[in-house]
């Protein structure tokens, strides 16, 4: 939460309808595994509720708006991917969006303190606090979490075709195996009024603290002060850059020269190659994208 309180607070209808939005295949199928004991839980507070799975991120957020038209509240039981569709699809609505961690990154839950232990979860639920948070968008489609581009838009390809490993794992390989036939690209970011040339590794448009299951590439980014904190990698040896990775994990790579962060409400983004524009662990854009934050659009449920 921001230090101003932008983020405002409110409550939840207890008697309000729930439809449970899982995804079969996230996580490597840790939802659908996680889907009794949620069931059980809520049974046991006698909530109101409905399953529904997902065929995809249009059908989840079909199903969702479905939902919301007929006067129930969307719960995401999936990773940062399905959640980013349905909370932007949600945008600018007075319904709130619950949140079951079910996916392999969890991000966004991590960041809203919502708990990974289902049972603790639907506890979340049950207290029905609210709060709003920003959604940003990326040539007009949105996300929740953070934009990659460049060295770190390619690790996120290389992770989401790797299924034989999980957790931070499979992150830590995406990035040595990028990092081997990586070459430094030149990057152009237009922020405001200001004009940023560099060549390095990536930019990183970030709404949350943190991507990748855990790691804080923008740990002073807030979910609801309608900003972006934009964090760019400069030209560094490949060694210094190997070695500086597992401090993003406490977020303290900031300190690194090579590093610069700065914060805008709207960007243009551009490279000397096209690369893909991940956010939310999935690919939304190309390049050159244009950036905007839609200020406190989106109510959540969390601590």
């Amino acid at each position: 939460m921001s230090g101003d309180d932008s983020g405002e607070r409110g409550r939840l209808d207890p008697e309000a309808p729930l439809t449970i939005l899982v995804n079969p295949s996230s996580g490597g199928g840790r939802g659908i595994k996680l889907l009794p004991r949620i069931e059980a839980a809520l049974d046991a507070r006698r909530t109101v509720f409905r399953v529904q799975r997902t065929k995809s991120l249009e059908h989840g957020v079909e199903q969702a708006l479905a939902a919301i038209e007929v006067g129930e509240i969307p719960v995401v039981l999936s990773g940062d991917g399905l959640i980013g569709a349905i909370g932007g699809a949600m945008a600018g609505s007075d319904t709130p969006l619950g949140i079951i961690p079910g996916g392999r990154g969890n991000d966004l839950a991590r960041v809203l303190e919502i708990p990974e232990e289902p049972e603790e979860a639907v506890a979340v639920l049950a207290a029905g606090r609210t709060r709003t948070i920003d959604v940003g968008e990326v040539n007009g489609k949105r996300f929740l979490g953070i934009v990659s581009v460049g060295f770190d838009s390619e690790a996120n390809r290389v992770a989401n075709e790797t299924s034989f490993l999980r957790g931070n794992l499979v992150y830590a390989f995406a990035a040595i195996r990028t990092l081997i036939s990586w070459k430094p690209a030149r990057f152009t970011v237009r922020a405001d009024a200001e004009r940023y040339r560099f060549t390095g590794y990536s930019v990183s448009v970030a709404n949350n603290k943190a991507f990748g299951g855990g790691m804080f590439i923008a740990p002073d980014a807030e979910l609801d002060d309608g900003e972006f904190d934009i964090v760019v990698v400069g030209e560094v040896g490949k060694l210094r850059f190997v070695g500086n990775l597992p401090k993003v994990f406490k977020g303290t790579h900031v300190e690194a020269d090579e590093v610069r962060v700065f914060r805008a409400r709207h960007l243009e983004l551009s490279a000397s190659s096209p690369f893909p524009v991940y956010a939310d662990g999935e690919h939304l854009a190309d390049l050159p994208a244009s950036l905007r934050v839609l200020p406190a659009a989106l109510r959540v449920i969390a601590p």
